[in-house]
């Protein structure tokens, strides 16, 4: 799963996500999914979320565990 579907991204899935910071650099940060923040179906460059871990907010690059598991 990349994280550019909405239908596979759900809150409390640990997440790899993109900062707009770090955009550049491709730098990632991992937690868990606190809110969703796009709304269409899918996104080319990932599915913006808001993390639990101090509210950082990115697109998704990658899910790691999905919710509940």
């Amino acid at each position: 799963m990349n994280g550019k579907n909405r239908e596979e991204v759900k809150v409390g899935a640990l997440v790899d996500i993109v900062l707009k910071k770090d955009q550049r650099t491709g730098k990632l940060t991992r937690g868990h999914v606190k809110r969703i923040l796009t709304n269409s179906r899918t996104h080319p460059h990932g599915i913006k979320v808001m993390l639990v871990e101090g509210d950082a907010v990115g697109r998704v690059q990658g899910i790691v565990e999905e919710a509940g598991k």
